[in-house]
């Protein structure tokens, strides 16, 4: 029998243990892989926004709990705009608002000069008037789901707005909600003179890396966000996702790892004079390690498999709520399935540590005695 099959042979023996121990393993991979993916996909929905109007970056409230509570006075956004290495400010206000069914319907308040110098890829109709008042443009997945078109009206908030345009951005927030004129957006969060963030678009020539960090100088009580990384500075959602997910890939490691070291050493100990005979025939003791911890590692191998499947199948379920469709868009990147076999891995050699330890410790005399 080659060694593989041997390894193979020894986990067959107590199937139900084997079984219930991926299992419990493919639980911790599974709520990781899904974590991580949930993770990845809202920070890289969130980093679509810094690309609104064709931004280079966006100045937002130093130390906001949550971008949505950023306030920035349309004072400071006007004097962004004068800036002599600024070529366009646009102040924008975010608001969540309850439209039928969905409580997080995305409502972006904007100037038509602004829309204007800018305008979106309209897939019907028009943009609202400089003097429009209860006007509103669609994202193409919101008319979608909302079984709207252009010339129909639909309620924001209690609110009756005539449908005048419809776009697409390709920005999954943008296209799931509404751009409404600045004012309109400012009565319904009841935040007038404010905005939640201004998108900054460089004088060419200018290094907007450098602009940024004048803006940060001048402006203290302000944050510039470049890209999905910074997010951290405006948003303190973000840190406590990346907070959760590694606080969730620990927790995983360590109940895995008892897992896998209760499994591993019920099978050392009640093959101990098997252990004896292996060591009594030539057997080393560093073969004797070895066979342990590859038990241990295609244990958790499986494992990782199995979770990272069950993980895929657990995000596309979420999708199913309409709410959550519209907050994020699946991201399966290669790092989320990478950190699910990591998890593996060291679950596999922290379990598999002391079993194989006590293995290599047996004397081959003591253990052709045990019975």
């Amino acid at each position: 029998m080659s060694f593989f099959g041997l390894i193979i042979k020894n986990l067959a023996r107590q199937r139900v243990r084997t079984g219930l121990t991926v299992l419990g393993i493919s639980l911790g991979i599974t709520t990781v892989v899904a974590l991580g993916v949930i993770t990845g996909s809202l920070k890289s929905t969130a980093g679509e926004i810094l690309q609104m109007g064709g931004a280079d970056f966006m100045v937002a409230q130093e130390g906001a709990a949550d971008l949505s509570f950023s306030i920035v006075s349309e004072e400071d956004a006007s004097a962004l705009g004068a800036r002599a290495d600024v070529q366009r400010a646009e102040g924008a206000l975010f608001h969540i608002a309850r439209v039928g069914s969905n409580p997080f319907f995305f409502v972006v308040g904007r100037r038509a000069e602004d829309i204007a110098a800018n305008p979106p890829q309209l897939t019907a109709g028009r943009t609202w008037r400089a003097d429009a008042g209860a006007e509103v443009m669609l994202g193409a997945r919101a008319a979608s789901s909302l079984g709207v078109t252009v010339g129909d009206s639909v309620t924001i908030e209690k609110r009756d707005f005539s449908v005048v345009g419809i776009y697409q951005t390709g920005r999954l927030y943008e296209d799931g909600g509404a751009y409404v004129p600045l004012a309109v957006a400012q009565a319904m969060a009841a935040k007038a003179g404010v905005v939640t963030a201004v998108f900054i678009t460089v004088k060419p020539g200018e290094d907007p890396v450098a602009v940024a960090a004048g803006i940060e100088r001048d402006f203290p009580n302000l944050s510039t966000i470049s890209n999905v990384g910074e997010y951290g500075k405006v948003d303190q959602g973000v840190r406590m996702l990346d907070a959760g997910n590694l606080a969730i890939s620990v927790l995983a490691v360590g109940i895995g790892a008892i897992g896998v070291m209760n499994t591993m050493a019920m099978s050392v100990f009640e093959r101990t004079r098997e252990i004896g005979i292996l060591r009594a025939v030539g057997w080393s003791g560093r073969r004797i390690l070895r066979m342990i911890i590859s038990e241990s590692l295609v244990l958790c191998l499986v494992s990782a498999v199995a979770g990272s499947g069950l993980g895929v199948l657990a995000t596309r379920a979420v999708l199913l709520i309409d709410t959550v469709r519209n907050l994020l868009e699946p991201q399966y990147t290669p790092d989320v399935f990478i950190r699910g076999l990591v998890v593996a891995v060291v679950v596999a050699l922290l379990g598999a540590a002391y079993p194989a330890f006590r293995a290599v410790r047996l004397a081959p005399m003591e253990a052709l005695r045990y019975e």
